[in-house]
């Protein structure tokens, strides 16, 4: 018995219905979303704390603020959103109205990961309303206590006939993808983006895949050296290393190692403490899978600093390793832990050529005092995401999209974005009935006065267009 197919049924009748497609309905929807995080605040802030053992502060800056900035931002900006664009017309054209429509795709889904396991399937689901679609939601399995209270609480603060929230794990998630979708949303590993781009292609259905990678870290030898560990020492052990835009390797010169790890050491102990594991700030591997992955990883190179760990606790130390081969196992995968290993190289080239050989990273950063380094990595490389001189602040802004390129994914979504991706942009144009004797140019007999005529008529400056 297929579990979905009740679920499904439900919300194409819905769309077909047109119910999603007013302003006020996509409105009323955004707005159900946003009591839902302020009425549940503290019920989400316990479960991220029993999930990932995530401090409040950062629940509240990575989870629920940005979500209801997200939301806050479509509501201001629903209508103009919307708005049909007009487009320039030729001499062809001129008489006619043409423009894009913003349409909905229909019924959606949004398969969503365990590390931010609010952020990520809420933010996107932000853009899917707005846009006007009904969704299907599919929150990781790994994450269990939000997802109890996305499956218990959401659907009551959200048109039940429009949106579902579904259960299960990989097995189910296969059933689930065997239906046609109108569009899906993934957020998760590159293995599992194949999985979902293959079912996609089953029915021709569009895909986000937000992924993710090895993000490099350059930093050059005339930095600060406590500047940027502060920095990279923040954004690497944030949510304890697990965010798929965190600084995954820095590439340095032997001298600015011998510089940047004592540096590393010091910030580690004034954010996190002697103990860091006495810390209420540092957070936990989020379950015995993953501490056995990354536990694992520490002993590739040297550690320089850190690399104790509690399988109990599901507590790995905030860690430093030098002395690292590519060869190792820490440099073959996203490590997507508190863990950031340093190679040395001997020269800005020598930095851009192992970028450059690597699959194309989700994000990229570069540290120098001087711009024109800054400027060169980012003219020299490609990566989804670009941040210099700190960690991943690109992601604050709502009016930059966010997303992978290559192996680090497909699409982008964040703000405007957002809408963007969940809306089909049809191109409309609307003509008179009558004006038969003008148009008639264009009909057989052919003559190469008419040809003319038409050439003239359908230029644009900056455009060729196509009269069909």
């Amino acid at each position: 018995m297929d579990p979905f197919e009740d679920t499904l049924q439900r919300l194409r009748e819905a769309f077909r219905e047109g119910r999603t497609r007013s302003a006020e309905f996509r409105a009323a929807q955004l707005k159900g979303l946003d009591r839902f995080l302020r009425e549940n605040q503290q019920r989400l802030q316990e479960a991220l704390m029993q999930d990932l053992r995530k401090s409040a502060f950062e629940v509240e800056l990575s989870e629920i603020s940005i979500s209801r900035s997200e939301i806050n931002l479509a509501l201001r900006n629903l209508r103009s959103w919307m708005k049909d664009e007009e487009v320039p017309r030729n001499l062809a054209t001129q008489l006619d109205s043409a423009f894009i429509r913003k349409e909905p795709f229909g019924v959606v889904l949004i398969i969503a990961p365990w590390n931010y396991p609010l952020n990520l399937i809420l933010v996107p689901l932000v853009g899917a309303i707005a846009a006007g679609n009904c969704v299907v939601l599919k929150p990781s399995e790994v994450s269990k206590n939000t997802e109890k209270i996305l499956v218990e609480m959401l659907p009551r603060y959200l048109d039940r006939s429009c949106f579902a929230v579904v259960l299960g794990g990989p097995e189910e998630t296969g059933q689930l993808l065997e239906h046609k979708f109108d569009y899906i949303f993934f957020t998760g590993s590159t293995r599992v983006g194949k999985i979902v781009m293959a079912a996609a292609a089953q029915h021709l259905t569009p895909v986000t895949l937000e992924l993710g990678g090895k993000n490099p870290c350059y930093v050059d030898d005339d930095c600060d050296p406590q500047t940027v560990a502060n920095r990279v020492a923040l954004f690497r052990y944030f949510n304890a290393g697990q965010t798929c835009t965190a600084p995954d390797y820095v590439l340095c010169s032997p001298a600015m190692q011998e510089r940047l790890v004592p540096a590393l050491q010091d910030a580690i102990a004034r954010f996190y403490g002697e103990d860091p594991r006495a810390s209420p700030d540092l957070g936990r591997i989020i379950n015995d899978q993953h501490f056995r992955r990354l536990r694992g990883l520490l002993g590739c190179g040297r550690v320089a600093v850190g690399g104790q760990s509690e399988e109990s606790d599901r507590y790995i130390a905030p860690t430093v390793l030098v002395d690292v081969q590519e060869t190792e196992p820490v440099m073959q995968e996203e490590i997507f832990g508190p863990i950031l290993p340093i190679l040395t190289v001997s020269s800005l080239d020598e930095a851009m050529d192992f970028i450059n050989r690597r699959e194309k990273p989700l994000a990229l950063y570069a540290f120098s005092r001087r711009s024109q380094v800054v400027k060169q990595v980012l003219a020299r490389t490609s990566s989804g995401g670009f941040c210099g001189n700190d960690g991943f602040m690109h992601l604050i802004l709502a009016s930059l999209p966010f997303g992978g390129v290559g192996a680090s994914g497909m699409g982008s979504y964040h703000g405007k974005f957002s809408f963007d991706t969940f809306s089909h942009r049809r191109a409309c144009l609307l003509r008179r009935p009558g004006l038969e004797k003008l148009y008639s140019v264009r009909y057989p007999p052919y003559s190469p006065r008419n040809l003319r005529v038409l050439l003239v008529a359908m230029e644009t400056r900056g455009c060729s267009c196509t009269l069909l």
